[in-house]
């Protein structure tokens, strides 16, 4: 039952596909608006080769989320994830981050980790109701005004025995 929840990604309007180099000037855009610190277009056409796990979130037939895995060592580490600022509590975050799921569990990771800045609690509590746990903290991870900013290290390991996530 809980992998057929995380393999659910194509609801009403929202679509779940690879997402392509040709997307980049709109995954900019919506980087942007995530983002106090966004990253540049070469970061994001650094992360188009093998090991890396590229997500395209389509709603009504255009580009309102994105996500990116990095898969290392038979883990999945999750490096950004953003939604379209007028897509924000649609449950299209949700959608995305079950579908890397399940497509990492698929893929044989052992577990999906992630940093989360300490100060984003409703990315902390989206991670939390899917299952994630902090395992720990990064201090000054994360660039910030003045000061930097810790980041919470959050896991989901999927359990073996079934090979499927592990319980929400």
């Amino acid at each position: 039952m809980f992998r057929d929840i995380y393999r659910e990604v194509n609801v009403g309007d929202m679509t779940i596909r690879p997402l392509s180099q040709d997307d980049l000037p709109e995954v900019l855009d919506i980087e942007c608006q995530g983002y106090s610190f966004p990253w540049s277009e070469s970061v994001f056409r650094g992360c188009f080769r093998p090991d890396y796990r590229l997500w395209a979130l389509e709603m009504c037939d255009r580009l309102s989320g994105y996500a990116v895995v990095a898969y290392m060592a038979g883990e999945a580490h999750l490096l950004n994830l953003c939604v379209a600022a007028s897509q924000r509590r649609s449950g299209a975050g949700r959608r995305l981050l079950r579908h890397l799921v399940a497509e990492s569990a698929r893929d044989g990771m052992s577990q999906v980790l992630l940093e989360v800045r300490d100060s984003n609690t409703g990315a902390m509590n989206l991670y939390a109701s899917e299952g994630f746990s902090v395992i720990g903290r990064r201090p000054g991870y994360y660039p910030g005004g003045r000061e930097r900013e810790d980041a919470l290290v959050m896991a989901l390991s999927f359990d073996s025995r079934c090979d499927s996530p592990g319980p929400p």
